[in-house]
Formats: structure tokens, C-alpha cells, sequence
């Protein structure tokens, strides 16, 4: 079989294989905060470079098959193959739980074994390159040939992500009912009975009603704390909570309008940025306006909030995904500027 006919040239697939993992990995990343539909279109790039990538690498381990047998092995090379199977690994993962696969791993999924494999690509690509770097000048010579090839992968791609979905509705699989960030249902208007899940850490002991309080601090006229006799439970908000362990459940929420404590308080004119801090020190923050349409919720779907579900209160911030909503809030505080803290919070807090 002619490979060169039909691939583009040696260099060109290098590059190519260097540009589709980038793009993975940036859009992997991104989609962590895509939670509303104008921002679906990096689920749909994140999809359509993983297509791309798979030929390129067939056809990266066609053309070096012969390096790569097991008489010609060396270190290196050993790495080189390691790397070609996570990648592929990482593919064939995101296929089956387009199709609706699943996989248990205890606390762990498919979805979870593909963003691992998918985050292991990059340092071994980046080994790879420490010793297979090439310049992209010497991709110029069939630049035109190349330049066609790789519109006619990107069509491919594409229509082959479109075509996944009338796919999945017809042999009626469980990929069939993804949301379009690629989260299955789960629990939907059944109270606490949905997936509890805590950011890496998070794992308090349960909140003594008693002793917690609610305080409302920062650039406020008068700072406030509450009971959570005092805390007001009259408002209401129909919002999905968009996990990103690939799962999305959608409830009543029913707790206090967060613009109803920012008025109590009163927010001074610097005010620019709200965050809600948890009783482990996870905290986030949401633009002044858009914290004041959020609700910090005591009860879902009629029921008092579960302690894995965040009891006394968890922040509801519709169109952001689960990780953005705070559990066990015990503090909201206005300020000017967002903390740059709060980024590294998320990843020790509960350590």
C-alpha cells in the first residue's frame, strides 16, 4: 500500500500531529467552562481534532513500522510507541463514550480514563520532541499537496462529527441523550438523588447547622451574617448543573437570591467581582452582575440540600459548569479585583 499517494508528506504529518494535540489539549481545557451553548463550538473543535488526529497517527505508525519492530526497539523509540498508544488510547475512549460507553473504575469512569490519558499525551509528546524535532521550513516543498490533504482531514472530521449524532439517535445508544457538552443525564427532578461529586479534595466533615454562619464582607456598606434560621428561602431558579466528570442533572433550586444579600449589605462603587467561599477554602468568583441573578440554594427539588450536595447552601450559577458551584458557602465576599489565588485554591483545598 502507497501511503504517501494519499497522506501528506512526512514532515507535514509531524506537524500535524504536533497541531492537532495542541488544539486537543487547549480545547480539552476550555471545556471546562463551557456551559452555554455559544460556547459549543470547542466541544465541537475538541471533537473534530481528535478525527484528525487519528489518521496521522495510523499513518505516522504505518511509515515507522519498521523502526519500531521488536529487534530495532530502543529507549527512545520505546517512548516514541508509548506515546502512540496513549494517544490512541485517548481516542478510542472518547469514541466509546460518544457512543455511549461506560467503564468502572470505582470512583472513576470512561470519561475520567480519557481526560487522564488525553493530559499523559502532552509530556510524552513533548519527550518525543526533545529528540525527533523538526523544522516546519521543511514542510514548504510539497506545501500546496499538503495544504489540500489537511482540508480534505478537516471536512472529514467535521462531517464525521455530524454524522455521529443522527448515528447515536438511530440505534438509540446512551450517547443518544448527551447534552452538548457531551454529558449524559443522570438524576434529573429527583431531589439529592444525583451524582455527588467533590472538586479533588473537598471532603468536609457535615456542617453543624448551629455553629455555621453565612457572612457577607468585603467592599459592602455594612458587612452582615446570618443564621441559617436568617437565611431567606423564597427565591427560586431552574438550572442544570453541568458536571465535568460527564454528567448533567437539572432541578428546582431554592434557597436566597444572592442580589438580595449584595442589597442588604449595599456594594460600594468599586465593587466589580463577588466570591463565595467554602467552609474547605474552594472558593470562586462570578462578575458583580452576574452574581446578583445567582441563588445560593438551601433545597433542591423540595428537599433540604444533602451534605454531599453542599448543605446549608450551594451557590446555583446557571450556564457554568458543576465545579463553579461552590458547596457548603459560608462567606460572600464582594471585592474590586478577582483573587488570582482562588486558582491555585481549587486544586489544594481540602488537602
Amino acid at each position: 500500500m502507497d501511503v504517501g499517494r494519499y497522506a501528506p508528506s512526512a514532515r507535514a504529518v509531524d506537524w500535524g500531529l504536533f497541531a492537532a494535540v495542541a488544539v486537543l489539549l487547549a480545547t480539552g481545557v476550555a471545556t471546562m467552562f463551557t456551559g452555554t451553548p455559544s460556547t459549543a463550538w470547542v466541544i465541537d473543535l475538541h471533537a473534530v481534532a481528535g478525527v484528525v488526529l487519528l489518521p496521522l497517527v495510523a499513518v505516522k505508525l504505518w511509515r515507522v513500522r519498521r523502526r519500531v519492530a521488536p529487534d530495532r526497539l530502543t529507549g527512545r523509540r520505546m517512548l516514541s510507541l508509548v506515546l502512540a498508544v496513549d494517544a490512541t488510547a485517548a481516542l478510542a475512549t472518547g469514541v466509546w463514550w460518544i457512543f455511549g460507553g461506560t467503564l468502572d473504575l470505582g470512583p472513576w469512569g470512561l470519561f475520567h480514563l480519557h481526560v487522564g490519558l488525553g493530559l499523559l499525551v502532552p509530556p510524552l509528546l513533548l519527550w518525543h520532541l526533545r529528540y525527533r524535532f523538526h523544522s516546519p521550513g521543511n514542510v514548504t516543498r510539497h506545501g500546496r499537496r499538503d495544504a489540500l490533504r489537511y482540508a480534505g482531514l478537516v471536512t472529514a472530521g467535521a462531517l464525521l462529527w455530524r454524522v455521529q449524532r443522527p448515528v447515536n439517535d438511530a440505534i438509540d445508544t446512551a450517547g443518544a441523550d448527551r447534552r452538548y457538552t457531551g454529558s449524559r443525564e443522570e438524576g434529573s427532578g429527583d431531589g439529592n438523588r444525583f451524582p455527588v461529586t467533590s472538586w479533588v479534595a473537598d471532603d468536609p466533615d457535615p456542617v453543624d447547622a448551629g455553629q455555621w454562619r453565612l457572612s457577607v464582607t468585603g467592599r459592602v456598606g455594612t458587612a452582615r451574617s446570618y443564621t441559617l434560621a436568617d437565611v431567606p428561602g423564597d427565591a427560586s431558579e431552574e438550572a442544570i448543573l453541568d458536571c465535568t466528570s460527564g454528567w448533567y442533572s437539572g432541578h428546582e433550586w431554592r434557597g436566597v437570591a444572592v442580589g438580595d444579600l449584595l442589597d442588604a449589605a449595599g456594594t460600594a462603587d468599586a465593587a466589580a467581582w463577588v466570591q463565595f467561599r467554602s467552609v474547605t477554602g474552594y472558593r470562586w468568583s462570578l462578575p458583580l452582575s452576574e452574581a446578583r441573578d445567582a441563588v445560593l440554594a438551601t433545597h433542591v427539588d423540595g428537599e433540604r440540600l444533602s451534605h454531599g450536595h453542599g448543605f446549608p447552601l450551594r451557590l446555583v450559577a446557571p450556564g457554568r459548569r458543576g465545579f463553579q458551584w461552590v458547596k457548603w458557602v459560608e462567606e460572600v465576599r464582594v471585592t474590586r479585583r478577582r483573587e488570582l489565588g482562588e486558582w491555585l485554591a481549587i486544586f489544594v483545598s481540602g488537602v
